[in-house]
């Protein structure tokens, strides 16, 4: 079957905002989101349960409003600095424990799979959030391709290292490239996204493009953007912001309300494009997908 890369797709076959939102609408209507259950929607979106007052984030605010420290500290600094970025041709080297590494072109890393629409709860350490129509690849299933060995443990990311093109990795704010990783099973879950789109469009360079990752049960520094690499290793990776500070960010970096960031609150949280605060869910409301993960784990020192 043909698969089409988001750049072949035409103007006309791009799903516009407003038929997300229709979408949602949708779904609510018909009493999925008070199911309590993942399930697919009109078109094949993902969806799951949502409050009755969440929505997609307008284009507008999740392009504009970005924690993307390559291209500066400000939350407007990535689009501002951005847009020159190359984001063609890619290569993602695969290596460590596994059976297929090689140096893939992206195009051939995503070839044999259909990319899907999924709407996940987005939420920053910094206690805001947004909800984000998203399109990609289950990460679980490209690893199945990559056919890492019993051995590999976790999954590392490294994003590209481009200091001409980005400038914030001129800073010292953080140590570049940026890493992040996943255990296996965290890797393996069906919400695990590889993303290429948003809103049915190719990713913008500001959120990540060409290939980024979503875990929606985790804060969003976990979403390591313009990955390069991909290593299958037995050890625990040492992630960027718990280089940089172990004491605020951890490996686990689940949402949980009940443990609050040493300098602010995580119980509640401030919804882009929304004047009142909501309330933080554990594990940013995907508790019945995921917790059984950590069945075990004391939460507040895994964090």
């Amino acid at each position: 079957m043909l698969i089409k890369k988001p750049d072949d797709i035409k103007a006309s076959e791009i799903t516009p905002e407003g038929a997300y939102l229709n979408r949602r609408e949708f779904m609510a209507a018909a009493g999925v989101a008070a199911a309590g259950l993942m399930g697919t929607g009109p078109s094949g979106l993902i969806t799951l349960p949502f409050r009755q007052e969440e929505k997609p984030n307008t284009w507008e605010e999740i392009t504009s409003y970005n924690n993307y420290y390559e291209f500066g500290t400000e939350k407007e600094d990535p689009s501002q600095n951005a847009g020159a970025f190359k984001t063609k041709p890619w290569t993602v080297k695969v290596d460590g424990l596994v059976k297929k590494p090689a140096d893939y072109h992206l195009e051939d890393l995503l070839k044999p799979h259909k990319l899907e629409d999924r709407v996940y709860r987005f939420r920053c350490v910094e206690a805001w959030s947004m909800v984000i129509p998203w399109q990609g690849v289950p990460l679980g299933e490209m690893i199945k391709r990559l056919d890492p060995l019993p051995s590999a443990k976790y999954v590392q990311f490294t994003t590209i290292f481009a200091p001409d093109q980005m400038s914030g990795q001129h800073s010292r704010v953080l140590v570049w490239p940026y890493v992040e990783g996943l255990r296996m099973d965290e890797a393996m879950h069906p919400l695990t996204l590889m993303v290429t789109g948003l809103y049915g469009k190719t990713l913008p360079n500001q959120n990540g493009a060409p290939f980024r990752l979503i875990v929606p049960w985790k804060y969003g520094f976990k979403g390591v953007k313009a990955i390069v690499r991909m290593t299958f290793t037995d050890k625990q990776p040492l992630n960027t912001w718990q280089r940089a500070s172990s004491d605020e960010y951890g490996f686990y970096a689940n949402v949980n309300p009940e443990v609050d960031h040493p300098r602010w609150t995580q119980a509640s949280e401030r919804r882009i494009g929304q004047f009142r605060r909501l309330k933080t869910l554990m594990f940013n409301g995907y508790a019945d997908q995921v917790a059984s993960l950590y069945a075990g784990m004391d939460l507040r020192k895994n964090f």
